[in-house]
Order: structure tokens, then C-alpha cells, then sequence
């Protein structure tokens, strides 16, 4: 009973782990987590002896309120073996009760004689010790138990906690043979627990009911006479018997609504917690101010608490203070000056009266009379006098009322619980304010110091760090935030892998899935064992007392939080563990938005740099060069591209899509090939515009008519600038869609900005787009860029212009350079957008590498064009493709003469590739086609495309230019592969 497992018994796996095996998943994580405690203590199972005490509070609130119900355990249990004990928080046995009386002659001492401390450090595993370690409802059974004289035994263990301030007080355990285990014993103990609980919340009331009898009495006992009803502080103004009325006189005719009333009672809770003498005027809304007496207040069985009082003054009168502070607390605490009541020290005679209503618990009651009525009420006899202490009456004209009674710790309890509400209230603002794991994780670190803990670490695994889900929590941990008071002491380093032993708190708390408590750090064996020289320096810097907490979203552990306590030599308690429980759930949750959003991000990211280009092709036009930022929110759809045209002419291409993430990055990839598709085709500016304009308008309408349930957003809109540069001629035409316009750079740093007309948004349909033409003198800088480089929140548009127009005006800087100077110049620091910056520095093609003839519409002039092509080409030296361009140009040209219209050019460009070009007046394009084998015509364009690495039809305001690319070198690198390629070609 017990295990995990299966075929293994409970006695096997402790033999196993005693030989030093592992017995990871045959063991329930708590027994496993206490053996090895155990043996990191140096215990041995054979000689686990037990400490006794001798000095045990038998008379303490803990057994008052335990004897009942242990006594009516022992009759439920009677004439069962059943041995029933009650320890206190050290895990001495304080009462032991058997449902079997001669139990206790059969039984050794140590399971019969109260005395014995039954804690983990002395016996090991057991229902006592482990309930105080793991404070929670625990079973042991047989060989489970580390010690071997209990073997034969099982036990159920419960801690018993002060409903008032959560400490575990003592532990309710019941003793058993493993063979009478049963679930309804876990029922009877958890029932049993909560009775002792609720006697000790009794006794609370009883001593504070004694407390407000007291007052009562030192009031009702005050001399006659010593002073005027008028303004008594522990009562309302006198007045005569007909006028006297709950809602005439004190604080209730006051005029405090309610809220008053909550801040006049929260400022006494604090005043309660400190236990000292103090006279505070606290500020109301309205310009109203109330001063609150704090004084000692004793019963006659001893009871110690503290009585606070409001002094109310009359309308128009402000009480007089002198600048003598007596109490701690967040308003000014002062003495009043003369006129003012002098705290003095209230006591009485009455006991504890039966029909005292009881306070609530947790915190300093409001004051009541023994009929239920609250005392800032009128009393019911106007008899009443000052307390005894009071030497001086109150100034006329003030009024006064008891605001709370309580003790002292009561108070303090209070205080800590509306702190702790505070802090998590707090907390629910200030954790995830960001989408970044590692931000989220140190808002938790800088919320929990110094308020809950004096240091905070936060280990998560590497996995999480990336977005990604964890498969294994416990391994790749790394330490994600060091945090605390100073920053002096030793813990691991943040940005560094933690390797964790099993044993230690963190690993158990992921583990279990549940928080741990180590109270005291110096006994933490687990903790020790991690590393005992790293453990020794941090107990040197005070550091005592731990609570390690997982961090669980969707049942997912993401990692751990450890809260550690070094100035407060208090240890840390259930509600220590609690609150940092509640934080640490609160923070994961932000911590897995952050990994989700982390992810998608990575994801979107990847897509869109896949949907970019990774390098451009080699053209001699323009010498390239850009940068890509994404957006800190999320990823957009900026994009460009650098394209090669025909004729050593190349476009520039930037754009930009509406909206972030994986739908404006999958928008931006089918943009981008799109444009790059009308581009194939030449045409002009404006004309590659209107067919994207038209693309994103249909698009837009076909995920609109995917309905609501598609969760489509739609093409929101679309911008781009779309430039062709000329090097032939140095002309640069461009138009754009909705875009800011290119930044122009002359050879001697002048900087211009195009007046380029705008053009509506792509997707807007139904308007035309303009085109501009500039001539650029070689040297010149083109920058274009998207909106995300110049929007920032934080200044204006023309700002950002002036800056980019500053960063700019250089002469002769590489383009590499020029995107350095922008970025670092002109970039918003935290970009809300994306930034895409394309810059391109233009180059001429000399006037020498151009070659070109006027062609008669005669086809017996064919053969001269064809010979001074050779002169040219031989002038060049490419006498290697001397054969392929004589066959290229004589089936252009004659087609150009049979098909086309008149004037007919001839131009030849060396570049990279020869090309060759044959223009007419003439708008009809040549087809490729198959000519059939009886057919006399049709095999030209074949053998152009045989012959040519590119060839295509560029239409001009002329007409049209049929343009084809031979490459430099001859195919596989022979010269005579034109000729071995003609006679390939079937049927010619």
C-alpha cells in the first residue's frame, strides 16, 4: 500500500534504496523525498533514537483545546488498536489516547509515554515528523516508515493550525496496523483537526471578549463626575435621555460614512499591531481630520490588548498636536496638546461574559456592547464616566467614539493579512506588463522583495526560454533571474545552467507539483547536499529559511521560484507559502502567455525571413545593401527585393502590409511574389502597381466571403514603391501606392526626397497611378525605406525626416555605411513597427560597352548588320560567341523586317552577358511554337531559345524591343558548342 509501482513491494524498495538503487516511480514522492532527507541527516534505520523532553506545555491552548476531542477519538476508536497522539509544532507528543487501554502495557515507551519528539532530523520517515515537513494531511504505511521498530505500523497525520495566524501549532496523528488502513480514517482526522482549530479560534474570542468587558468596566467604574459627557472619548456627547439615539451622538452622528469608518478602523488595526501608546491624527477626505487614542487595555485573567478611540472635533475646530511621535504607521502620530485626553491605562474587574458577541476571526473586532450593539453608538445609560487613567477632559465641543479592541498579535495578524491582500493586488498590475519570459520572471523577483522575501531566484529550462513547451521541467534548468536585497549574495548567476540534485527543494516541488517549505535551512539536508560549500556561504550571509514554489500554467511546469529569508530571523510560514504560492501562480500564468507569444513570434519570424530575400542576384547596376528590423509587439509585413531586369536594368522593390503577425507576413510573401512575376513581364511602374492593386482588392474579397467563422481578418491595406533604374541611360522611373516617397542622395551629399505623387493604398481599386522620371548622375544614393523607420510616438514625421536627411548627407559612403548611419541615427529605440531600409548606390554603363545600328526595312541588309556585329564583338574580344550572335541577330532582325514596322534598331550591351536587342515601331510579339516537320517557317524563335540563356519582349511608348542574353562563356566550355548545338536541333 503506498507505491506507485508495480512488482515491488514497500519493504523491496527500501532495501533497494538503502543499497543505494533507485527507486524513482516505485515510491509516492513524499516518502521517497523524506527517505532521502533522512539519509542526507546521516540517520540510520536501525538506530533512529529519539529525544525526550520533559518540558512540555500540558496546560497550553494547544492541549485545552485538544483534550475534548481527543477524548471523543478515543471513544470512537474503543476497543480498536488504535493509538491516537497529539505533538506540538516541534513534534513532541503532548497527549497520547488508545481505543484499546491495554494498548499502553504492550506497547513500548515511545508509542505510549508522551515526551518523545517524533520530528524528521530524529526519526526519519514517519506520520509525525513527515506531516510537519510536507505540512499537509499525510499516510505512512509499514515499510514506508524509515525506522526499523515501525515497520509493523501505518499512520495518518494531520497538522493542526492557528486559524488566526496559519501556524501549525502541533500535529493530530493516528496510529494504526497497516492491515486496519482505510479512507475513512483520512475523513475522521481531517474533521478532528478542524474541531481543535476551531476551539483554538474560541479561545481568541473568549480572551477578546474579556479584553472589551474590561474596558467596559473601567468605564462604568470611572468617579462621577471627574469630567463632562461632553466629548468623552470612550463615548458619545452627553445629552439628555430624549435626544439620546443611535444615530444622534459619537461617531455615528459624526457624519464618517462608511469609508471613513474602513480607514479609521484600518489605521487602529495598525495602531493594535504595534502595541504602543499613540495619539495619530489621521487625514479624511474633505479636509476632515481624526485623531485616534491608542492605549493598554488588561483583564482580570491577564489578558493583555489594546483599545483604541476616535476624538471627534466639533465643526470648524481643528485639534491642536504637538510633535511627539509614540507609534509606528504610515499617518503623522502625535501627542495631543492640553485639552486633549492623556492616554493612561484601562483595567477592570469583569470576566468573561457569556453573552459577548464573539469577533470574527483574524483580525481586531469592532468593539461591541454585551447587547450587540456597537460602541460607537450612544450608551445605554448616560451614567458613563472616563475611563480610569484619563486625567484631562477633552476640549468642548468634541465628540468620540471606541473604534476596536483587540491584542496585539491579533492586530498583527490583521495587519499581515491586508498586506498580503495589498501585495497581490499589487501584483495582478505590475507582473506582465510585458510579453518577454525573462522580463516576466524578474517583475515576480522585484514584487516578492522585500516584501514577502529578502531574495528571489527563478530557474526555468532553456526550452521555455525559446517559446517552446518543456518535456522534462527538471533538466536544462537555467538561472533566469537572481534578485534581492543585495547584490552581494553568492547564489548561482543569473544566464548560467543550474544542475539540481533530486533532493533539493526545487526538484521536489516540481516533482510533487506543489510548493516546499524549508523553515530552517541550516537542517535542510536536501538543500546541503546540492553543494555543501556553495550552502555554507549563503547560511553565512543569514540566509535561513526557504520556500521553493513551481510555476504550473495548463498543468504545464515552466520551471521554479525560490523565495529565501535572511533579515527577518523569523522562518517563513503557511502564509508565507501561501502568498508566494498565489504569486508564483499568478506570474506563470504571465510566463506562458510570454513562451506562447515567444513562440508565435519565432515562428512568424522564421516565416517571414523565409518569405525575404537572403541574398540578391549579381547585376551591375546598383550596389545593394539593407537592413530589416522587426517590430518589439510582434512581427509585420515589410518586405523588398532587388530584381534584375532585361537590358541591365534592375527594379527596387519596398513594401509594406497593414497589421502584424502570421497573416500580414503570409500577405507580405504572396506580395512580394507577385511583384516579382509582373516584373518578369517589364513593365512599368505604374502598370506593376494597378496589377498588385487589383491582386490585393481580390484577395480581400475572397477571405471576406470565408464568412465570420473562418476568423479571417482580411487584407487591411498595403503600400509600395516600386523603382526601375536604367544604367544604360542613368534614368530612374518609379511610382508608388500609399508610400513615403525614396530618399534621393546625390554624389556630393545633397539629399532630396522626390516629388513623387502618392497614389492611393493597394486594394483601394479604381484609381490610376503616376509615375515620375528622374535622370541621375552616376554615384547617386536611392534609400528607400518603410514607415516604421520614421513613425515613432515620440516625435513627429518631419523630425524623423530631418534626421534621416542629417544621416544621409554624406558624399561618397558605401552603401553598407549608409545603413549603418540610418539605423543608428534615425530608428526608434523600441520600434513599434517593422523597419525595412533598402539603399542602393547607382553605376553607369559605359558609353563604349553600348553598341548600336539603324536597320533599313531591307533584307538584303541583313548580311551588313550581321558583319559589323562581328567587328564589334571582335573589337570587345568575345570572339567566342561570335557564331551564336550572328545566328540571334540574323533571325531577329529579319523578323523584325518581315513582321514589324519601321524604324528598326539594332543595340548590342556589354555587361555581365552580351545582350542583344532589336526594337520596332511594331506592337505584335513573336510566339514560340513547334513547327511541324513539312512546314517551312516557325524554327527561328526555336533556335533563339536554343541559343540564348535569356530572351523575351520588352514593349516600349515606341513600340517594342525583343531582347535575348548570350552568356560570356561558351557552354561546358568548348567554342564550338553554338555549332554542335545548331545541328542537334531537329528538323533544321
Amino acid at each position: 500500500m503506498g507505491l506507485v509501482g508495480a512488482g515491488i513491494g514497500p519493504a523491496r524498495a527500501r532495501e533497494q534504496f538503502l543499497r543505494g538503487g533507485a527507486v524513482e516511480g516505485t515510491v509516492r514522492s513524499p516518502i521517497l523525498n523524506s527517505w532521502q532527507r533522512s539519509r542526507s541527516l546521516g540517520l540510520a534505520p536501525e538506530e533512529c533514537e529519539l529525544p525526550f523532553r520533559q518540558d512540555l506545555d500540558l496546560d497550553g491552548r494547544l492541549v485545552r483545546a485538544a483534550t475534548p476531542v481527543m477524548d471523543r477519538l478515543q471513544s470512537r476508536f474503543a476497543g480498536r488498536n488504535m493509538n491516537v497522539s497529539l505533538a506540538d509544532g516541534r513534534g513532541a507528543v503532548l497527549l497520547r489516547r488508545f481505543g484499546d487501554a491495554s494498548l499502553v502495557r504492550h506497547l513500548a515507551a515511545i508509542q505510549s509515554v508522551p515526551g518523545f519528539v517524533f520530528a524528521e532530523e530524529f526519526a526519519g520517515t514517519n506520520g509525525i515528523g513527515l506531516a510537519l515537513a510536507e505540512r499537509q494531511l499525510i499516510n505512512v504505511y509499514g515499510a514506508e516508515h524509515f525506522a526499523e521498530r515501525s515497520q509493523a505500523n501505518a499512520c495518518t497525520a494531520i497538522p493542526v493550525r492557528d486559524p488566526l495566524s496559519g501556524r501549525i501549532e502541533g500535529i493530530l496523528c493516528l496510529g494504526f496496523p497497516p492491515a486496519d488502513a482505510e479512507v475513512a480514517l483520512n475523513d475522521v482526522i481531517i474533521r478532528a483537526a478542524g474541531a481543535i482549530e476551531r476551539r483554538l479560534l474560541e479561545q481568541s474570542s473568549a480572551r477578546e471578549r474579556a479584553l472589551l468587558q474590561a474596558y467596559l468596566d473601567a468605564r462604568s467604574h470611572a468617579p462621577a463626575g471627574e469630567a463632562t459627557g461632553n466629548g468623552r472619548p470612550g463615548g458619545p456627547a452627553e445629552s439628555p435621555p430624549a435626544a439620546t439615539g443611535p444615530a444622534q451622538s459619537g461617531l455615528a452622528e459624526s457624519g464618517l460614512d462608511w469609508r471613513d469608518q474602513m480607514m479609521l478602523k484600518e489605521r487602529a488595526t495598525e495602531l493594535i499591531s504595534s502595541a504602543q501608546r499613540a495619539a495619530v491624527e489621521v487625514a479624511l477626505p474633505g479636509g476632515r481630520r481624526i485623531t485616534l487614542l491608542s492605549r493598554p487595555v488588561n483583564s482580570p485573567s491577564g489578558v493583555e490588548g489594546v483599545v483604541i478611540e476616535a476624538v471627534l472635533p466639533a465643526p470648524h475646530q481643528h485639534l491642536a498636536v504637538v510633535s511627539t511621535a509614540a507609534a509606528p504607521g504610515p499617518a503623522p502620530e502625535q501627542v495631543l496638546a492640553p485639552g486633549v485626553p492623556r492616554y493612561g491605562h484601562l483595567s477592570g474587574s469583569g470576566g468573561d461574559r457569556a453573552g459577548a458577541p464573539e469577533g470574527p476571526s483574524g483580525a481586531p473586532r469592532t468593539a461591541e456592547r454585551p447587547s450587540g450593539r456597537p460602541l460607537d453608538s450612544p450608551p445605554e445609560s448616560p451614567s458613563d464616566r472616563h475611563a480610569e487613567g484619563l486625567a484631562e477632559p477633552p476640549s468642548p465641543g468634541t465628540a468620540g467614539g471606541l473604534v476596536l479592541i483587540g491584542e496585539p498579535g491579533v492586530g498583527t495578524y490583521a495587519v499581515a493579512a491586508r498586506r498580503r491582500l495589498e501585495l497581490l493586488s499589487e501584483a495582478s498590475t505590475r507582473i506582465g506588463t510585458t510579453l518577454d519570459v525573462s522580463r516576466t520572471a524578474r517583475e515576480l523577483a522585484e514584487m516578492a522583495v522585500p516584501r514577502l522575501a529578502d531574495y528571489v531566484t527563478i530557474d526555468l529550462p532553456e526550452a521555455v526560454l525559446r517559446g517552446e513547451e518543456p518535456t522534462d521541467p527538471r533538466t536544462g534548468l537555467y538561472r533566469t533571474v537572481v534578485h534581492g536585497i543585495r547584490d552581494d549574495c553568492p547564489f548561482y548567476p543569473a544566464g548560467e545552467r543550474v544542475d539540481l540534485r533530486p533532493s533539493t527543494p526545487q526538484l521536489r516541488c516540481l516533482d510533487d507539483r506543489q510548493p516546499v517549505l524549508e523553515p530552517d535551512l541550516r537542517t535542510a539536508g536536501g538543500w546541503i547536499a546540492q553543494d555543501p560549500a556553495h550552502a555554507r556561504r549563503l547560511l553565512g550571509h543569514q540566509v535561513h529559511s526557504l520556500i521553493a514554489v513551481p510555476l504550473l500554467a495548463r498543468g504545464i511546469a515552466l520551471g521554479t521560484a525560490s523565495f529565501y529569508r535572511s533579515r527577518d530571523p523569523a522562518p517563513f510560514g503557511d502564509d508565507d507559502l501561501s502568498l508566494a504560492q498565489e504569486l508564483a501562480t499568478r506570474a506563470a500564468i504571465c510566463i506562458d502567455n510570454a513562451r506562447r507569444f515567444t513562440r508565435e513570434h519565432t515562428m512568424v519570424l522564421a516565416l517571414q525571413h523565409s518569405l525575404l530575400p537572403r541574398s540578391f542576384p549579381e547585376q551591375n547596376a546598383v550596389d545593394v545593401a539593407y537592413r530589416y528590423l522587426p517590430a518589439e509587439s510582434g512581427v509585420g509585413g515589410d518586405w523588398f527585393d532587388v530584381i534584375p531586369l532585361s537590358s541591365t536594368r534592375v527594379a527596387l522593390v519596398v513594401g509594406d502590409v497593414v497589421g502584424h503577425g502570421l497573416h500580414a507576413a503570409a500577405t507580405m510573401g504572396r506580395l512580394r511574389t507577385a511583384a516579382r512575376n509582373f516584373a518578369e513581364l517589364d513593365l512599368a511602374p505604374d502598370e506593376v502597381l494597378t496589377h498588385l492593386d487589383n491582386l490585393v482588392g481580390r484577395l480581400d474579397r475572397e477571405e471576406g466571403t470565408e464568412g465570420p467563422a473562418a476568423d479571417s481578418t482580411g487584407i487591411i491595406g498595403a503600400t509600395c514603391l516600386y523603382v526601375i533604374y536604367d544604367p544604360t541611360t542613368r534614368q530612374c522611373v518609379m511610382a508608388r501606392s500609399g508610400h513615403p516617397p525614396p530618399a534621393l542622395v546625390h554624389p556630393d551629399g545633397t539629399v532630396t526626397f522626390p516629388d513623387l505623387p502618392a497614389g492611393p493604398p493597394l486594394g483601394l481599386g479604381g484609381l490610376p497611378f503616376e509615375t515620375a522620371e528622374f535622370t541621375l548622375p552616376e554615384g547617386s544614393r536611392l534609400v528607400l525605406y518603410t514607415d516604421g523607420l520614421i513613425g515613432d510616438r515620440d516625435r513627429d514625421v518631419d523630425t524623423s525626416l530631418d534626421l534621416l536627411r542629417r544621416a544621409l548627407a554624406q558624399p561618397d559612403r558605401p552603401p553598407e555605411d549608409t545603413c549603418e548611419a540610418v539605423i543608428r541615427a534615425v530608428a526608434p529605440r523600441h520600434p513599434a513597427d517593422d523597419i525595412a531600409l533598402l539603399v542602393a548606390r547607382t553605376h553607369a554603363l559605359a558609353p563604349r560597352r553600348i553598341a548600336t545600328w539603324d536597320v533599313a526595312a531591307d533584307p538584303a541588309l541583313v548580311s551588313g548588320v550581321r558583319a559589323a556585329v562581328t567587328r564589334q564583338l571582335a573589337e570587345w574580344g568575345l570572339h567566342e560567341v561570335v557564331f551564336a550572335t550572328e545566328l540571334l541577330l540574323s533571325e531577329l532582325v529579319t523578323n523584325a523586317i518581315r513582321y514589324g514596322s519601321a524604324p528598326i534598331q539594332v543595340r548590342l550591351l556589354h555587361d555581365r552577358t552580351l545582350i542583344c536587342e532589336v526594337s520596332d515601331a511594331g506592337s505584335t510579339a513573336p510566339h514560340l511554337r513547334h513547327a511541324a516537320g513539312t512546314d517551312e517557317g516557325g524554327r527561328g524563335l526555336f533556335l533563339v531559345a536554343q541559343l540564348a540563356q535569356a530572351w523575351g519582349t520588352r514593349y516600349t511608348a515606341g513600340g517594342k524591343v525583343i531582347w535575348a542574353e548570350c552568356a560570356l562563356e561558351a557552354p561546358a566550355g568548348k567554342p564550338d558548342a553554338a555549332e554542335a548545338l545548331v545541328d542537334n536541333i531537329p528538323a533544321l
